[in-house]
């Protein structure tokens, strides 16, 4: 999972169609929690400031398939 800040909900995040992932680099990532095996867990700690998030999958498929949410920090 990646974390993301974003301008408003209706941002389209940069998407690398051939690879069916969103472009990591150009979001500006706060930071992410890699890949795990099932059954594993894992964390991040971040100082979010207020504003607006996207927090997202990006193994191949899994954001367009809807595993992604926003964060509103006030």
């Amino acid at each position: 999972m990646i974390i993301a800040p974003v301008a408003d909900e209706n941002v389209v995040l940069p998407f690398v169609a051939n690879e069916n992932r969103v472009d990591e680099e150009a979001t500006h990532d706060l930071g992410e929690v890699s890949e795990l095996d099932p059954g594993k867990s894992g964390s991040l700690t971040v100082d979010l400031k207020p504003g607006l998030y996207v927090l997202f999958c990006n193994v191949p498929g899994h954001f367009m398939a809807g595993m992604w949410t926003t964060l509103k920090v006030e």
